[in-house]
């Protein structure tokens, strides 16, 4: 699904100050893989997503989504296959308008827009089947401007705006580290879940080790803008928890 090589990102090159963000990463992340990206601040995880949203562009290297090069392509063009959740609640979301008009600008997010938004009843009540799920019970507020909600409430929210468009890709930067602990739980299951459900491709950048551990198939620790680390969950690994503090030590 995505597949990386030799991807580099070199900030102010050729200048005393010149910082190599991502040191000639290869990478490849199979279709439906949670794959969890830890490492110190500075060491090149979030310019590594970055690289693979579009909203940066390499110094060299090729990156590949579902076997097309986008290398070049910015944020906007790879918007067809990736959706993006930040750190910050207050991103991604219109806060003066509704629940219902965020939801159904996320649904028509990579279409054509005409002159109507196009809400009918029936997209009323799939929006409000999927806010239920949440348990905040928000399913009755869907007229609520956004902007009224709490940070936990938007980020959970916006997660499930991120599957309203049909995408493939789902990068997750930090999405929880900014809630209270139990808004955090609730971020991370619905993230879980959606990527369960929709057999997303998921990338999710954390301090949190113990949701690394929890959550990731697969876990890569970067140090110095490379890839040190690469553990597969799933192949038999015998990996613990602890394992991922050592890692720090």
């Amino acid at each position: 699904m995505i597949n990386i090589t030799n991807l580099h990102k070199i900030y102010n090159k050729g200048k005393a100050n010149e910082v190599n963000a991502v040191n000639g990463i290869n990478l490849t992340i199979n279709t439906g893989e949670f794959v969890v990206i830890i490492g110190s601040n500075g060491s090149g995880k979030t310019t590594l997503l970055n690289l693979i949203a579009g909203s940066v562009l390499p110094s060299s290297g090729t990156v590949s989504i579902d076997k097309e090069e986008v290398t070049k392509l910015p944020d906007y063009k790879r918007s067809k296959w990736i959706a993006r959740v930040f750190q910050n609640p207050l991103s991604g979301t219109a806060s003066e308008l509704s629940i219902m008009d965020n939801f159904r600008l996320a649904a028509i997010r990579t279409k054509p827009k005409g002159l109507s938004i196009g809400i009918t009843e029936d997209f009323k009540k799939k929006v409000k089947e999927a806010i239920e799920t949440l348990g905040m019970g928000l399913e009755n507020k869907i007229e609520q401007p956004m902007g009224t909600l709490s940070g936990g409430q938007r980020q959970a929210l916006t997660l499930l705006m991120s599957v309203m468009d049909n995408c493939k890709v789902l990068l997750l930067d930090e999405p929880s580290a900014a809630l209270d602990p139990r808004s955090a739980e609730v971020v991370m299951q619905t993230a879980a879940k959606l990527a369960h459900d929709y057999k997303l491709t998921t990338i999710l950048i954390t301090h949190n080790l113990k949701d690394a551990y929890n959550y990731g198939t697969r876990i890569i620790q970067m140090s110095e803008g490379r890839i040190i680390k690469d553990i597969d969950k799933t192949s038999g690994s015998h990996l613990k928890q602890r394992d991922l503090y050592e890692w720090f030590g």
